[in-house]
Parts: C-alpha cells; sequence; structure tokens
C-alpha cells in the first residue's frame, strides 16, 4: 500500500499485487472463473490454466504489474534517497554485527573466480554480477514483494505513476499455485485485447525464456521495449491443449482507471481497474457525472484490480465515506499511522460494490472500510488477501530496494493479509457462459443490479 502520509511530504506510488506467496495451497474457485476488467460489451479475455508442472492454479499475490507496463505496489513511499556508501562498508566495520564479514567476502570473490574460470555460456558483466549479489540479498527475505531494483527498473517503475505507458497494454500478478506470471486483465483498444490475450492466461515463456522462477520486475523487463517492436508471449490456458502463443507488437498505451456508465433505472455502474494518482480525478467526475444524470443508486465495481496508490483510495474514500476511520498501518514497532474521512461527502445512495479474488491491496481497502462502515453490499467471491505495506528506499547510484515495512487495517481493526475480504452475497463468476457467448453475459453485475434493486424498492 501506498505510504504517503507521515514521512515529511514523501512522494507517493503504487500498490503490489505482483508477486504471490510462492507455492501455496490454490484457491480454484477463483482461478476458473473471472470476470473481464473492461464493461460488458469491451471484448475481454478468458481465465487461465495450467498444463504440464502447472496443472492447477489460482490466483496471485496483489497489485499486479501492467504489461504496460510498470508494478504497482500497494502501499510503499520513497523516502529520501540513501548513500549506499553510509554506515561504512570499510574493513573496519566488516563482522560487527553484518551478516557481510570477512569470511563472505571472501567466498564472494571464490564464486566470482569460479565463474570466470568456467562458465562457458555467455559472457557475465561486472555489473550483472553485482545486481545478482543485491537481488539475491533480497530474495532471501522470503518475501515475494520485497526485491531490488536497478537504476533502470526504478525508471521504469517510476513510469507507472503517469497512467501512460509503453508496452501491451495487459495487467499482471504472479501466481500463487505455479509462480508463473498472470494476466489479470486488458485495457481496452490495447495490443493485447488485439491479439486475445486473455485473464487468467499464464505467461510460460517471453520470446522463448521460461519464466518459471523469475521475478515479475525481470518478466515486465523482458515484456517492454521499444514502440513498433514485437513480443512473442507462450501461454498456458485453460481447456487449451497445447500452449498458447501470441505475437503482440508494443506500443504507446494510455490507461483509463475509471469508466461510468448510467444503467436502467438511475443505476450508476462505476468501474475502477487501479488506483493511480490520476484515478483520484477520473473517479470524481464519475460520480458528478452520475449525480447530474439523476442517480439513484451506484455499483462500484473492483473486480480484477489490483491495487495502487494508497493516497488515491485514501482520497476516494474521502468522496463517500462517513466520518471517521479510512485505514491505518503498523510497523515492527508498533508504529500507527491514521487516515481518516471528515464524513462531508458521503455516499447518499444504495451501494454495491463488486469484488473479486483478483480485487487486491488497495481495492480491498475500499472494499473493506465501505463494508466495515455499512456503507454498501458487497458482491462476488472473496477478495485477494494483501493486507501489508511496501516502502520504496532508494540508493544515490539511482538504485532503490522495496521492503515490507508494516501492516494496514480496516476501520474496525481487520487485518485482511492471507484472509481477503469476504462478500456479503457471494457470487461465482460464470466464465463459460462470458466467454462462451457474443453478448458476454456478466452473472456477477446482473446480480449486483438484483441487489440494487432490491434496496431502490
Amino acid at each position: 500500500m501506498d505510504e504517503n502520509r507521515g514521512n515529511g511530504g514523501a512522494t507517493a506510488y503504487f500498490d503490489n499485487i505482483s508477486g504471490g506467496s510462492g507455492t501455496g495451497a490454490a484457491n480454484n474457485s477463483q482461478y476458473y472463473g473471472m470476470p473481464p476488467v473492461q464493461p460488458p460489451g469491451n471484448s475481454g479475455g478468458e481465465r487461465g490454466s495450467g498444463k504440464g508442472l502447472f496443472v492447477g492454479g489460482l490466483i496471485t499475490g496483489l497489485a499486479a504489474a501492467l504489461l504496460i507496463v510498470g508494478i504497482c505496489y500497494l502501499g510503499l513511499y520513497v523516502q529520501n534517497a540513501v548513500d549506499d556508501r553510509q554506515n561504512g562498508a570499510s574493513e573496519a566495520s566488516l563482522g560487527q554485527g553484518s551478516v557481510i564479514d570477512e569470511d563472505v567476502l571472501a567466498k564472494m570473490q571464490a564464486l566470482e573466480k569460479t565463474i570466470n574460470q568456467y562458465f562457458y555460456l555467455h559472457e557475465v558483466t561486472d555489473a550483472e554480477l553485482q545486481n545478482g549479489i543485491y537481488k539475491g540479498m533480497l530474495r532471501a527475505l522470503g518475501d515475494p514483494y520485497s526485491e531490488y531494483y536497478t537504476p533502470e527498473e526504478l525508471a521504469s517503475l517510476m513510469q507507472s505513476t503517469e497512467g501512460v505507458y509503453f508496452g501491451i497494454g495487459a495487467y499482471m500478478e504472479q501466481d500463487k499455485a505455479t509462480t508463473l506470471p498472470k494476466i489479470t486483465g486488458t485495457i481496452a483498444g490495447s495490443p493485447s485485447e488485439e491479439v486475445d490475450i486473455r485473464p487468467n492466461d499464464l505467461i510460460y515463456e517471453v520470446d522463448g525464456v521460461p519464466t518459471y522462477g523469475m521475478s515479475l520486475t525481470d518478466v515486465t523487463s523482458m515484456i517492454k521495449g521499444p514502440e513498433n517492436t514485437e513480443v512473442v508471449l507462450t501461454l498456458i490456458r485453460k481447456n487449451e491443449s497445447d500452449y498458447v502463443e501470441v505475437v503482440v507488437t508494443r506500443r504507446k498505451v494510455e490507461s483509463p482507471t475509471v469508466t461510468y456508465e448510467m444503467k436502467e433505472n438511475g443505476m450508476a455502474y462505476i468501474q475502477v481497474t487501479e488506483f493511480d494518482e490520476v484515478t483520484i480525478k477520473q473517479f470524481s467526475n464519475a460520480l458528478s457525472d452520475a449525480r447530474e444524470d439523476g442517480m439513484k443508486g451506484m455499483i462500484l465495481d473492483l473486480r480484477a484490480n489490483p491495487g495502487g496508490s494508497l493516497n488515491a483510495v485514501v482520497e476516494m474514500l474521502r468522496m463517500i465515506l462517513p466520518e471517521g476511520m479510512i485505514v491505518y498501518t503498523e510497523d515492527k514497532n508498533g508504529n500507527r499511522s491514521e487516515y481518516t474521512c471528515d464524513g462531508k461527502k458521503e455516499l447518499e445512495v444504495p451501494l454495491v460494490v463488486l469484488v473479486d479474488g483478483n480485487s487486491a491491496s488497495a481495492s480491498e481497502i475500499m472494499a473493506g472500510a465501505i463494508k466495515d462502515y455499512g456503507l454498501g453490499t458487497l458482491v462476488g467471491t472473496t477478495t485477494f488477501g494483501k493486507g501489508i505495506v511496501q516502502q520504496i528506499i532508494p540508493f544515490r547510484d539511482g538504485s532503490a530496494v522495496k521492503v515490507t515495512i508494516s501492516s494496514y487495517f480496516t476501520p474496525k481493526g481487520n487485518n485482511i493479509h492471507g484472509i481477503g475480504v469476504e462478500p456479503d452475497i457471494v457470487c461465482e463468476f460464470d466464465g463459460e457462459a462470458y466467454y462462451g457467448s457474443e453478448d458476454r453475459p456478466d452473472n456477477q453485475l446482473e446480480k449486483a443490479k438484483e441487489v440494487l434493486k432490491g434496496m431502490l424498492k
């Protein structure tokens, strides 16, 4: 989650759905049915699959990465750059409470010598070996949300806050069951949609390179590239007997994060696909348009939303919540940061919120707050369950580390990490019906309409 408060105005960025919890138990019910990212009527994708060693599976691990792409992390902020030479990497400091002692340095030098002497597949640069050391240290934490960024990777990450990307126009996260990258949605009119990349497709290879064991950062770096160049994705798709190979041409993709439509009986439909800083204004405009159009009730669609900026979701909740707590965080030392609402813009009409197993992080903050206050009824399936916060700490050489620093809690003090937010009304998405028909029937949306109609009577 995006920590944008309490740190002297530190810069806020994104939420993460990237990464999963390794190879833990799968939630198959969510894996086999997932709604479209776009509103009904737009061409969408289907559910994923598993083949060979990767059969089974489900959902991923929080905020998602944009294959357009920049990876978004729920709840992270960037503090002032840290000098990577501080606290002395001098010989005098070696061994004083540090794992990097003389024995470790000696072994690292021995490994380097061994590589230089025997490794023959290709040339390895000093920078590649050095980055491998840094990345390996973060991976040793066993936390899929903590990682090291090279200067180039950090620059790419920061680009994702602008809402304009160069890539294929898809959202990605890490599948919990297989650890493979998984598509969670595509942007309408994007290269991904044009070649029929579908939600829950697992990315097995990028340009012939297997993705198993790779971080999302590495995979997205492979998928991104210069405009008008091609990337070949080998996909695992449910109900397909063989791998699906698609050739995608990269191009500039603008990501609309909020869509609005007035449906029958004064029911306003607002879909939020992620929480960028641009989402705040888009959501505000959608609410204004809905009110001008005579909104009697609202359906808020958070399905397949991987999360994003904490600042964004907090500001958006201030547009609809009553006075009180929105969310709070606690770090390892028990320090608490609170985010509140003055209640001056509380939503005045009945509300139904659509959620699913790919609603993560910032989405869960929104869904959890709405549920705790009884402001709306949640329809769908249990959300992803990412209730932790990451922070990006940059170094003066342009690199950075992202580390998990705290947990967040709903207004009633619930930590949903590994649990998720349960809907008030369970409704599994009927993917077979949706993807098997040109009409794209969305049974979850129809259920939300039914519930809202009952609230309007």
